[in-house]
């Protein structure tokens, strides 16, 4: 049965891919890297394992990985087999196209281009790509208990239960993405739902998605009101 999470990455990204790694271990999910023990005797049959017993397969996307064939082949024997995907996306002004737009088209991206920012930026980004993957797969996945120290303080980490939907972080201020509950006409007519910005999720911050004649939009799970769909802004 899949039981963890595939690392797929091209080895120019290996250190922040080790970082990644070391974070979703220290959170108690379970987690696949090469370099951690993932490969052993033959290569091919070691990196075949690895998918045929991933429920989750991460592709850190770059330029270099999309040219190399190993990553290629990689990511379309999990397409093949229906491994939940996970795109996370490493390059700036870029953006997949070939054989890797064509597995991870429709997908959602988790946004690590400026992860290397500074150490709180870097946790937000985990912490959504935690919540992508458990939004996607945790049904799937065994997460360990992380042994509290008796002596240190409250812990105050985020939990990783599965989450009744999607949260979306603005891309400039890094907040979340609320529906504020209210709606406007814009000039055409059409209603409108207005969003806000917020440090935290929050109940109002979580997001299904929903397609339809064509479209995806995502509907706000506490108010109903949609985020996006076929152009249009929210």
């Amino acid at each position: 049965m899949p039981s963890h999470i595939m690392l797929s990455y091209q080895w120019d990204d290996q250190t922040l891919v080790k970082r990644i790694y070391d974070r979703l271990v220290e959170d108690g999910l379970p987690v696949w890297m090469d370099i951690e023990g993932g490969v052993s005797g033959n290569i091919n049959d070691a990196m075949a394992a690895g998918v045929e017993e991933a429920a989750v397969i991460c592709p850190f996307m770059t330029p270099a990985y999309q040219a190399s064939r190993s990553c290629k082949r990689e990511l379309s024997y999990a397409d093949s087999r229906e491994v939940v995907t996970v795109p996370v996306m490493l390059a700036r002004n870029w953006e997949a196209s070939e054989w890797l737009g064509l597995v991870t088209a429709g997908l959602l991206w988790v946004d690590f281009r400026k992860a290397d920012m500074n150490d709180e930026h870097f946790e937000r980004c985990l912490q959504s790509l935690e919540a992508e993957i458990m939004y996607n797969a945790g049904h799937l996945l065994v997460v360990a208990e992380v042994p509290q120290d008796v002596t240190d303080e409250p812990c105050d980490k985020h939990s990783l239960e599965r989450k009744p939907g999607r949260r979306f972080l603005h891309a400039q201020s890094m907040l979340y993405i609320w529906d504020s509950g209210e709606q406007t006409q814009d000039p055409d007519g059409d209603i409108r739902s207005k969003v806000e910005l917020h440090e935290e999720p929050g109940g109002r911050g979580y997001w299904e998605e929903h397609k339809g004649n064509g479209c995806k939009y995502f509907r706000n799970v506490a108010t109903n009101g949609y985020l996006g769909g076929c152009g249009s802004s929210p």
